[in-house]
C-alpha cells in the first residue's frame, strides 16, 4: 500500500495532538481533567502552528533523508570554490522552502520546485500542496526563516552536505511571533553544473 505524503502527516498530527492531551494531566492521585478543557485556546494554536508549520518544516519527509549515509568522500577543504556555491545554495534554499506569507504563498512555495531535485522535489510538493498552502491560507499562518550559522560538512565534485542552524518566526493572524529554532544538515545534488536540494534533515 503506498502511503502519500498527506497520509504521513496527518499521523504525525494526530500523535501530536495525543502527547499534548497527555502532557496536561494531572498525577495518578488526582481526577485527570478534559484534555481539550485543560489545553485551551493557548495549546490549541500551538498545535495548529504543529500541524501547518513546524511539523512541515521539520517532518519535511525527513524520511527521504534516512539515506544520508550515501555522502563519501570529498572534503569541504580540497574544494572551497564547490563549497562556496554548494552553502550558498542549501542556504537559499532552506530560506525559500521555510518562508512565506499568507496572503502570497501559493507563489512563494510554489517556486521552491526549482531549488530541488530527486524525490525530495516531489515530496516537497506533495507535502506543502497538501498541508502547508491550505492550513497557511485558512489560518492566515506566516513564516520568516534566518540562517545564523552554516557550514559545509563534505564537498565532492557531484554531491555536499551542508549544516545549517535555522531560526524560524511564525505568525498565526494578528498574534505575535513564535520563534523556533533547530539545525538541519541538506543534502544537494549538483544537476547540470546546479546545486540543488536532494535530502534536508533536522539533527
Amino acid at each position: 500500500m503506498t502511503v502519500t505524503a498527506t497520509e504521513k502527516n496527518a499521523g504525525v498530527i494526530d500523535e501530536v495532538a495525543d502527547a499534548d492531551s497527555t502532557a496536561v494531566g494531572t498525577t495518578d492521585d488526582g481526577p485527570r481533567p478534559d484534555p481539550a478543557a485543560a489545553r485551551g485556546p493557548g495549546s490549541a494554536r500551538w498545535l495548529r502552528v504543529c500541524a501547518f508549520i513546524v511539523l512541515p518544516a521539520l517532518v519535511l519527509l525527513s524520511g527521504l533523508g534516512a539515506g544520508y549515509a550515501k555522502w563519501l568522500g570529498g572534503s569541504a577543504e580540497r574544494n572551497p570554490s564547490a563549497s562556496i556555491a554548494a552553502v550558498q545554495a542549501a542556504t537559499d534554499g532552506t530560506i525559500a522552502m521555510l518562508s512565506y506569507q499568507h496572503d502570497t504563498v501559493e507563489q512563494q512555495l510554489g517556486a521552491v520546485g526549482d531549488r530541488l531535485t530527486g524525490d525530495f522535489k516531489d515530496g516537497y510538493a506533495a507535502l506543502v500542496n497538501d498541508v502547508v498552502i491550505p492550513g497557511s491560507k485558512q489560518q492566515k499562518i506566516s513564516a520568516e526563516v534566518t540562517i545564523p550559522a552554516v557550514a559545509p560538512v563534505t564537498v565532492s565534485d557531484t554531491h555536499a552536505a551542508v549544516l545549517l542552524f535555522v531560526n524560524q518566526a511564525t505568525t498565526i493572524g494578528d498574534d505575535a511571533p513564535t520563534s523556533t529554532t533547530s539545525s538541519v544538515r541538506v543534502g544537494l545534488d549538483k544537476v547540470d553544473g546546479k546545486w540543488l536540494i536532494s535530502e534536508f534533515q533536522p539533527i
